[in-house]
């Protein structure tokens, strides 16, 4: 299932390039378990080859990635939690959400604020659905556009450029993407802690 998932994604990056980058990014971001790890490295990879261009991959993978956050923010904010809990227990095993994760991301939402949906949004296994716990929670939209919009930044540019990077070893990151995405996981965590301390200073984020 993982394999041929992979293989779709990679089918739909080489047909249509950075429009299929952005429509991937927008549905991981949306809740849609469809892994930014192995969109962003191939796309890394295709820029690497001269298909295209890693400036613009970053540029789309960040714009998908704000526009589904901001859907996903959206869903949460206006479905009322009932039927959003509804939703989840009917079709939670279809994009990889449990009511277990609903809790657990919206009870740290609460606690953190927005120092989490930062980290949050680039980290694997949960980036997906921080926009929507997001909106669960009633956080301020400014502050969560800034702050995704920071975190993406981070994100889709380190993983972007690992894809590039790595070039011709492709093949050997498509078969251990998933070992390969704990080195990333703790890349983007490390970098992003160092980050969220230095810009905390500045911006002053307070909790919702």
């Amino acid at each position: 299932m993982l394999e041929q998932l992979s293989g779709l994604i990679i089918h739909i990056i080489q047909s249509v390039g950075y429009f299929g980058v952005f429509v991937l990014m927008v549905l991981n971001s949306t809740a849609i378990p469809i892994p930014s790890e192995v969109i962003l490295p191939f796309a890394g990879f295709l820029a690497n080859q001269g298909d295209l261009s890693l400036i613009l991959v970053i540029v789309v993978g960040i714009l998908g990635d704000l526009v589904g956050s901001i859907i996903g923010y959206s869903i949460g904010f206006f479905l009322e939690e009932n039927l959003l809990l509804g939703l989840i227990k009917k079709y939670g095993k279809i994009i990889l959400i449990t009511e277990h994760d609903y809790h657990k991301a919206t009870g740290w939402i609460k606690k953190y604020g927005i120092p989490f949906v930062f980290i949050g949004k680039m980290t694997p296994g949960i980036k997906s659905f921080v926009a929507v716990a997001a909106g669960i929670t009633e956080v301020k939209f400014t502050k969560f556009v800034i702050s995704n919009l920071l975190a993406a930044l981070i994100y889709v540019s380190i993983v972007s450029y690992i894809g590039f990077y790595l070039g011709s070893q492709w093949d050997i990151l498509g078969a251990y993407f998933r070992k390969f995405e704990l080195v990333i996981a703790a890349l983007v965590i490390i970098f992003g802690l160092l980050y969220v301390n230095y810009k905390l200073k500045i911006i002053k984020f307070r909790k919702n």
